[in-house]
């Protein structure tokens, strides 16, 4: 059926005065509807920030997820140090070598040398040692290896909830000065060593610095389990070909090289 151009108009006219005057008799509802939504929209948004505030007050007070169903992972550590890091010396050096810089003279040398190395005392994934026979440079491909061997051992303690630890770099880049220095009192200081080249650092086993608040009592841990827990962390290293690992006995430390 055909409709008149004439009919259409006048059909249309009449609908829009019919749906204006049902508009007029309902009242506006649309700025109504925005403003409930901003405001479901913000009290969801302030409710969120707030829960986040509170769960990490809670994270930072016990270190565990603010979670009922959470459940720790275990520690499993390493079946043997000596057999999981057995990377000898000469293994670690080749890679020295390879990846490191012409071996320093002296600090003075070290600080004209600052294209090629990365000072690395400042940082919040593990701590450094006062430093006698080393200073604290290293490659930029090792100071990377060092930094997420701290971030994934804060991790680890994480998810295992065990309050967080950094832990200690005892030896990092020796000048020439260090190892003439250091051979006359330590008979097994080698005179080619690994860390001659900013490739290579030490992390203690048997010591960690607590992180915590002035404010913040926190559960003491053993250094057997935050050892067992960075043992399973250079496990993984190692195994991704990251890194060579020694398992030092009478220094007490891991002997890392980057690959």
């Amino acid at each position: 059926m055909k409709i008149s151009t004439t009919s259409f108009l006048h059909t249309f006219a009449i609908t829009t005065v019919i749906l204006a005057l049902i508009r007029c008799a309902i009242g506006p509802t649309t700025g109504n509807i925005d403003k409930n939504e901003n405001d479901s929209l913000s009290v969801t948004s302030d409710s969120h920030t707030l829960n986040t505030q509170a769960k990490q007050v809670s994270l930072n007070q016990t270190n565990i997820p603010d979670n009922a169903n959470f459940t720790p992972h275990k520690i499993l550590s390493v079946p043997s140090f000596k057999t999981t890091f057995p990377d000898s010396n000469g293994v670690q050096l080749q890679s020295a070598q390879l990846h490191g810089v012409k071996p320093v003279q002296n600090r003075t040398d070290a600080e004209q040398r600052m294209s090629e190395l990365v000072y690395i005392a400042a940082n919040p994934y593990f701590h450094v040692a006062p430093l006698k026979e080393s200073i604290a440079y290293l490659v930029p491909r090792a100071s990377v290896l060092l930094q997420d061997i701290g971030r994934a051992f804060y991790d680890s303690l994480y998810i295992k909830g065990i309050p967080l630890h950094q832990i200690i770099v005892t030896s990092i880049l020796r000048t020439e000065e260090d190892i003439t220095r250091l051979r006359k009192y330590n008979i097994n200081a080698s005179e080619n060593s690994c860390h001659r080249f900013g490739t290579t650092f030490d992390i203690s086993y048997n010591r960690y610095v607590t992180v915590q608040t002035d404010n913040e009592q926190r559960r003491a841990v053993r250094n057997d389990t935050l050892k067992w827990v960075l043992s399973e962390v250079l496990r993984d290293m190692r195994q991704s070909e990251r890194c060579y690992v020694k398992y030092e006995v009478k220094q007490g430390c891991f002997h890392i090289t980057v690959r």
